[in-house]
């Protein structure tokens, strides 16, 4: 009985690779591949006091960035050039004044980064945040 079901019955096996196990395989590897790779991130390496904030002997420079992306140096409006240029003079002098960043909340991020490039570009080494606590309520 079990031959003459075989006989009426024209189907062959499939001789057909099953590539199921190697999709999954591909796809764990398509994973770990990307948890490994390393996070591209843009930085500007500047040391900023740890002592909990920075001394000010009386000289002090203050750079205000709007929400405008406007750019002001103890009050007065600087484009880049002028700024660096500000930036060198001031680190001639004896003793390094303090350099006082104080970005506004809606001030755009890339004008901020632009700035810190150019303090850390000109070697000024006394550099402190200034106004962050207003930021911290916001949240």
């Amino acid at each position: 009985m079990g031959t003459q079901a075989l006989q009426g019955t024209t189907e062959r096996p499939l001789g057909d690779m099953n590539t199921t196990p190697l999709i999954d395989v591909m796809l764990v590897m398509l994973i770990m591949f990307l948890i490994t790779l390393p996070i591209q991130t843009h930085a500007v390496s500047i040391d900023l006091p740890t002592d909990g904030g920075l001394v000010v002997d009386g000289l002090e420079n203050r750079i205000v960035i709007d929400q405008t992306g406007q750019t002001y140096w103890n009050g007065e409006r600087v484009n880049q050039p002028e700024l660096a240029q500000l930036l060198r003079e001031a680190r001639l002098l004896q003793p390094d004044p303090a350099l006082l960043l104080q970005p506004e909340a809606e001030a755009p991020y890339v004008i901020v980064d632009q700035v810190l490039a150019l303090v850390r570009r000109t070697g000024t080494e006394s550099l402190a945040f200034v106004g962050n606590e207003q930021h911290a309520r916001a949240f």
